[in-house]
């Protein structure tokens, strides 16, 4: 996990963030165990009460269970209740603002999808050039 945090919310809420990301993206799959909270912490340089307090909102939320003695695990369905919230937050939230600014600026549904593949050609390009150079500094 990323050692950076921001000012905008409380870390445990980041760390509770990090592991839905990290579940949405496939990284952790249903059944995965969650990294330990000493772990987390030590790498995170928290204290591992923040890691158990951010853990705790998932085991609130239904998204993992804790097993005594084991850690935490990804119920099953976990994604498939995340993709459904997220998809609701997005469309309540963020594409109301998102609209507006293309309508502001008079965009064309083919000058997004164009400057979408474009920066997807973009990305790609430059994570090649990265690795060319990767492989020339060793």
């Amino acid at each position: 996990m990323d050692r950076e945090w921001n000012d905008s919310q409380p870390i445990y809420r980041q760390l509770r963030d990090r592991v839905v990301a990290m579940i949405l993206d496939g990284v952790l799959k249903e059944g995965d165990p969650l990294p330990s909270v000493r772990n987390v912490a030590a790498e995170s340089r928290v204290n591992p009460l923040t890691v158990l307090k951010g853990y705790q909102q998932l085991v609130d939320e239904g998204l993992v269970e804790s097993r005594r003695g084991l850690g935490m695990f990804v119920n099953v369905g976990a994604r498939d209740l995340l993709l459904q919230g997220e998809r609701q937050k997005f469309l309540g939230e963020e594409w109301p603002r998102v609209y507006a600014t293309i309508q502001r600026l008079g965009l064309t549904a083919e000058e997004l999808l164009d400057g979408a593949n474009r920066s997807s050609s973009d990305a790609a390009q430059s994570k090649t050039v990265r690795s060319n150079s990767d492989k020339k500094e060793r």
